[in-house]
């Protein structure tokens, strides 16, 4: 009997049974085959290493991560230029967060293979993680270069171009991955968010519904759409797109803030305010959402919640430019002018090129009579965003009330471009051409009244210019309460009202209208023209004298102390109460005669008691009226409104009254006189720390000084 000799496997076939193991899913018994191996240093070293390298993989997959870590790191003691070990450690790190540790090993595997893929693939994911942007990107370029139809590196290599502000090197990668992931709606999805960057919103709104349509139950694509159909106005969708993502995701705080935004759009103010609310209970330091609620509050006039939401908004993220700049808006409407200006320069030194902090910040420092300084801000706006439309126009008025007139009166014209001014829509509506300042001789001129009633009897003086500059025919249309006294101004053929001129707009060559006259008949400060010549209908004078006469002997005041409450600075320009005038009332020999139209009536048909007033501002029925009343006054005592022109246009001493916040151009700056009429108007203006009742006691002094004498025969 001969004995035999039991035969082993050899270990290259305990290996080979192993990995057939592993592609079965068996990784204990994979792993129980080759740990016998491990620590059997008679095997050759390459052998020793794969029985190394297949244990690490089998601890990997079981989820014994430093077991894993342990085996692989001792196949590289045993094999160092064992390259797939290296890949695989990366791999492992990198799922437990150790990225730096991820990098050296994807670096050292393309040391040893610089033609793989994969490594560079891998290496420009954990640099972009480590937040090493630039790297990431050359990374991914290297993947994509060396294998141009991996399309997993081309998705990562958009993503990072993305971050790095290179949208159209993005969409590019985006669009190549979609090669090979075409039903992957993440793809869609990103390449979409790159399009939007690019302004393509119809291309991004494909993208997403195609993302969409891989994934119904995708919330980002839902919001992400949202935002695409928001700036499209299409506004019901968006917020049907953002309802969506949060029926999906109730927690979501981008959809949150975005079905804000389209709620802030819709007017749906407190329902907007609510979306912000949830976005900041999601997450209580989003900065957006903190800025965004204070768009809400703003508009719906809570100023100090809105302030406090710009504050938190910058506490959040100090670098949120646009939070700084509405929280100087916020601060200018509740008149802390100096911190409005801290915040505009906050703004700034965040984002120097921000157009719309400089203008703010010139229009607070105009409130603080800064000039200068405010010119140079609006200035800069400009030179950021030439047709910055607000800018030019702050810049214009600024201008006029210096009485630089060369420069202010051209960029006044802006307000033809202006999208909320009522003068772009007189250019839309009116057919022939805007005069531009040739040659008028036999041509049809339309002036077209669009400005309030104080400017055109202000501005009336140009009509009889504009005939003198040849014009056959001179038609006026203006309001119906200045027909009967423009009627009577030289140059004036004809006066309409606005629709019986537009019924004839085939009969005129061009139109202008009174606020342009300076700007082509070239008006500096030193040759403003004269008045134009009111003429008053005697018969007016004489069936308004009988009531006048009936005051007792003295001097005759007329007054006015609100102007219409439509005006944009009513609520500064206009004296609250009647009442407010009491102290006119002491200076003995004086009789005063109320001159208000509109609100303000009713004070004076029931003045207070002991101010007596002869109310005949309720019973005028136009401007004419309103004349042969003042012609018979001694002086007229007003607010900044029409009264003031018409009295001082009549030759008549006016004493205005101005507001301390937002004072008109036309009277510009810290004088007492008015160069548009100067030897009848007096101005009296309100310190910013002063009340109306300090400036009726100035105007009660005056009166005392210019009628004492006569009135009470007392030496002054």
């Amino acid at each position: 009997m001969t004995p035999t000799q039991m035969l082993h496997p050899s270990a290259a076939d305990l290996n080979q049974q192993a990995v057939a193991l592993c592609s079965t899913g068996q990784f204990a018994q994979a792993l129980s085959t080759v740990m016998p191996m491990l620590d059997d240093s008679t095997l050759p070293n390459g052998t020793r290493a794969d029985a190394l390298n297949i244990a690490g993989a089998c601890s990997f997959a079981l989820r014994d991560m430093a077991e894993a870590e342990h085996h692989w790191r001792r196949c590289l003691q045993v094999k160092p230029d064992y390259a797939e070990v290296y890949g695989s450690l990366g791999a492992l790190f990198k799922s437990l967060g150790r990225l730096s540790a991820a990098k050296a090993m994807y670096r050292q595997l393309i040391s040893l293979r610089p033609e793989h893929a994969d490594a560079h693939h891998h290496l420009g994911s954990v640099l972009y993680e480590l937040g090493y942007r630039e790297e990431a990107e050359a990374a991914c370029r290297a993947a994509v270069a060396l294998r141009p139809d991996h399309a997993e590196a081309h998705y990562n290599h958009g993503i990072v171009l993305r971050d790095l502000g290179r949208p159209r090197e993005a969409e590019a990668a985006f669009r190549a991955a979609l090669r090979g992931l075409h039903q992957h709606a993440e793809v869609h999805n990103n390449l979409g968010s790159v399009l939007v960057e690019l302004g393509r919103h119809a291309e991004a709104d494909t993208a997403f519904r195609e993302a969409l349509t891989i994934r119904p139950q995708y919330p980002e694509a839902l919001n992400n759409l949202g935002g695409v159909l928001k700036a499209a106005h299409r506004l019901a969708e968006a917020e049907l797109a953002c309802r969506l993502a949060l029926a999906i995701r109730p927690a979501y705080a981008e959809a949150h803030l975005n079905l804000g935004a389209v709620l802030v759009d819709l007017e749906r103010l407190p329902e907007a305010e609510a979306a912000h609310r949830e976005a900041l209970a999601c997450r209580p330091d989003y900065a957006e959402a903190h800025y965004n609620l204070g768009i809400a509050l703003f508009k719906l006039e809570r100023f100090a919640e809105a302030e406090h939401a710009y504050r938190e908004a910058i506490r959040c993220h100090p670098g949120l430019a646009h939070a700084h700049n509405n929280l100087g808006c916020v601060l200018r409407l509740l008149d802390r002018l100096p911190a409005a200006i801290n915040a505009f320069r906050q703004a700034l030194d965040v984002c120097p090129d921000m157009a719309e902090a400089h203008y703010n910040l010139g229009a607070a420092l105009a409130q603080l009579m800064q000039l200068p300084q405010a010119e140079s801000a609006y200035r800069q706006a400009l030179a950021l965003r030439a047709d910055y439309g607000d800018a030019r126009f702050g810049l214009a008025v600024l201008l006029l009330g210096m009485g630089r007139f060369d420069e202010g009166w051209a960029l006044y014209e802006c307000r033809y471009q202006q999208p909320g001014f009522i003068h772009r829509k007189t250019r839309e509506m009116l057919s022939c051409p805007q005069w531009s300042g040739d040659s008028l001789a036999g041509k049809s001129l339309l002036v077209w009244q669009e400005d309030g009633l104080g400017d055109m009897l202000q501005f009336g003086r140009y009509l009889t210019l504009l005939k003198a500059q040849g014009a056959a025919q001179i038609a006026f249309a203006c309001a119906p309460v200045l027909h009967r006294l423009m009627a009577c101004v030289d140059g004036v053929d004809v006066v309409f009202d606005h629709d019986a001129a537009l019924a004839r707009m085939s009969d005129y060559d061009c139109w202008t209208s009174l606020l342009s006259a300076p700007l082509h008949l070239r008006t500096s400060i030193d040759t403003i023209p004269r008045t134009a010549r009111l003429a008053l209908e005697p018969a007016l004078v004489e069936q308004w004298r009988p009531v006048l006469d009936a005051l007792p002997p003295g001097r005759r005041i007329g007054v006015v102390w609100k102007g219409n409450a439509k005006h944009h600075n009513d609520a500064n320009r206009s004296i609250p109460s009647l009442a407010t005038l009491a102290p006119l009332w002491s200076v003995p020999g004086l009789s005063f005669v109320s001159l208000q139209k509109g609100q303000g009536e009713d004070e004076a048909r029931q003045p207070p008691a002991g101010q007596p007033l002869l109310d005949l501002g309720s019973r005028v029925t136009d401007f004419a009226d309103s004349a042969a009343i003042i012609a018979q006054l001694d002086l007229v005592i007003c607010v900044d409104t029409s009264i003031a022109h018409l009295a001082a246009s009549l030759g008549k001493a006016c004493w205005v009254m101005l507001p301390a916040k937002d004072i008109d151009w036309r009277w510009m700056h810290e004088r007492n006189d008015s160069p548009w009429y100067p030897h009848t108007l007096r101005l009296f203006r309100r310190a910013p720390d002063e009340d109306w009742s300090s400036s009726v006691e100035r105007v009660r002094q005056a009166c005392a000084e210019r009628f004492g004498v006569e009135v009470c025969g007392q030496a002054r």
